[in-house]
């Protein structure tokens, strides 16, 4: 499995994300800049967190016309894996490749901690090696995390069981219906506030988000037998799409 971290200006959580894959798949990583036109080399795609273009207008809503966001789309519509924290899900919902919007935290102050989540679908590419209920420690760090949606879309994700995620003890934000992470309607788009990749070390608290990337390794070897697409290397660099390095 090849994967590609997208790596915007203002993204901070792109060598962390490029680490994570690394460390618990060994499997080629690159991060991409935000330019890149063409992914197609790429089995999975994750979008990481930070403040892309300085969160200028609102989280996501710039990064959403980014050239690369077009590739993103195209292979969301092919089936690929997406994954988007933080930022990224900020971005997700604003390209439209899942429903509601993101508003400030109810409390309008900042949050950086570890929260408990409890896994509501394990029958995604991103949560295959939990257990449906299982509660799990990700820690988050976000002041705009607050998910919303209406009615009829609240009703329509719980009905199809897209609510990945749910928080478990306090809403740290006030999302609604205290979704932490939703699935788009084909399941392959995954967006989550908290950070998975910052929970794959025991040295950080936590080892509970090594199994959305093992999930995703998983997930993709049952898809394809383990056949793996083009030439890439695991870094913890930079790289651009076309080979180039900064």
């Amino acid at each position: 499995m090849r994967v590609a971290v997208i790596v915007f200006p203002g993204s901070n959580c792109d060598v962390d994300m490029v680490r994570a894959v690394a460390d618990c798949l060994g499997e080629p990583v690159d991060a991409v800049w935000h330019t890149a036109t063409d992914l197609s080399a790429y089995d999975a795609i994750l979008l990481p967190g930070g403040f892309s273009y300085g969160d200028y207008l609102r989280a996501g809503a710039i990064a959403r016309f980014a050239p690369v966001m077009r590739e993103v789309v195209k292979a969301a519509e092919a089936g690929k894996p997406i994954l988007g924290v933080c930022n990224g899900f900020q971005i997700l919902l604003e390209a439209g490749l899942l429903p509601g919007a993101m508003r400030r935290n109810a409390s309008l102050k900042f949050r950086c901690e570890m929260v408990t989540l409890r896994v509501e679908n394990n029958q995604t590419p991103f949560t295959l090696d939990y257990e449906p209920g299982e509660r799990i420690r990700i820690p988050i760090a976000h002041g705009e995390g607050n998910y919303y949606c209406d009615e009829a879309t609240l009703r329509r994700l719980r009905a199809e069981n897209r609510v990945v995620f749910r928080y478990a003890g306090e809403n740290p934000n006030g999302s609604v219906d205290h979704i932490a992470g939703i699935v788009n309607e084909r399941g392959n788009v995954l967006g989550m506030m908290p950070h998975p990749e910052r929970a794959v070390h025991a040295l950080l608290g936590s080892t509970d988000g090594q199994r959305v990337f093992t999930s995703l390794l998983r997930y993709w070897k049952e898809r394809t037998g383990g056949e793996r697409h083009g030439t890439g290397t695991v870094c913890g660099e930079r790289h651009h799409a076309d080979g180039a390095s900064c």
